[in-house]
């Protein structure tokens, strides 16, 4: 049987207490954490597998990025 490849983003973020975390945007509810990034990658990997076996492909039309102006900070918020 051949094997299919699919991409997914994953998001990586860090906690208050320095663990790295990744979501999948096009998988709601599947992340996980780790404190190496390379650990969190394998993890991550897994979890999607997981996702994919228990809840099924979604059907992906497309992606975008979308660019914003942000607004500027007041000096006397910053630190």
């Amino acid at each position: 049987m051949a094997s299919e490849f699919r991409e997914f983003t994953v998001v990586i973020e860090r906690d208050e207490e320095g663990y790295y975390v990744a979501s999948v945007p096009e998988l709601p509810g599947c992340h996980t954490q780790a404190k190496t990034v390379e650990e969190l990658m394998e993890r991550i990997k897994e979890a999607i597998i997981l996702y994919l076996e228990s809840e099924g492909a979604p059907e992906i039309v497309g992606t975008r990025k979308v660019r914003i102006k942000l607004p500027l900070k007041d000096p006397s918020q910053l630190s």
